[in-house]
C-alpha cells in the first residue's frame, strides 16, 4: 500500500521544539520532491517547507525562516522538519506530500503540485 504517514506532533509550549517526520511505505521518497503543509482552523493549507528530492533546492515560508529546517534520510525513507522556537501562530495540522519534480524556476516552485500522495497529518499545538 502506497502511503505517506506523519508522526511527531503534539502539545509544546512556545519557544519549544518538535520534530515532525514523513516516512513513505510502498514507494521511495529518493526520487520525490517533498513538501510539508499546515492547516490552522479556519485558514487555507499553506505551503511551509518544500525539498526537491537532490536536496539542493529547498523552501520556507518567510514566518518558518531561521526556525524551521527540512531534510531529508534517504536510508529511512524519510523527511523531517525540525521546528524550533515554535509560536502559538505555528498551531495547525502538518502535512507532508509529494510535490513537483521540476523544473524549479524558484525555491516555491517545489512546493507546487502535482501533489499525487498526502499523508493522514499530524497535529502541533505551541500552548502554554
Amino acid at each position: 500500500q502506497v502511503q505517506l504517514v506523519e508522526s511527531g506532533g503534539g502539545l509544546v509550549q512556545p519557544g519549544g521544539s518538535l520534530r515532525l517526520s514523513c516516512a513513505a511505505s510502498g514507494f521511495t521518497l529518493n526520487y520525490d520532491a517533498i513538501g510539508w503543509f499546515r492547516q490552522a482552523p479556519g485558514k487555507e493549507r499553506e505551503g511551509v517547507s518544500c525539498i526537491s528530492s537532490s536536496s539542493r533546492r529547498t523552501y520556507y515560508a518567510n514566518s518558518v525562516k531561521g526556525r524551521f529546517t527540512i531534510s531529508r534520510d534517504s536510508a529511512k525513507n524519510t523527511v523531517y522538519l525540525q521546528m524550533n522556537s515554535l509560536k502559538p501562530e505555528d498551531t495547525a495540522v502538518y502535512y507532508c506530500a509529494t510535490t513537483s519534480p521540476g523544473p524549479y524556476y524558484s525555491d516555491y516552485d517545489v512546493c507546487r503540485g502535482p501533489y499525487r500522495y498526502w499523508g493522514q497529518g499530524t497535529q502541533v499545538t505551541v500552548s502554554s
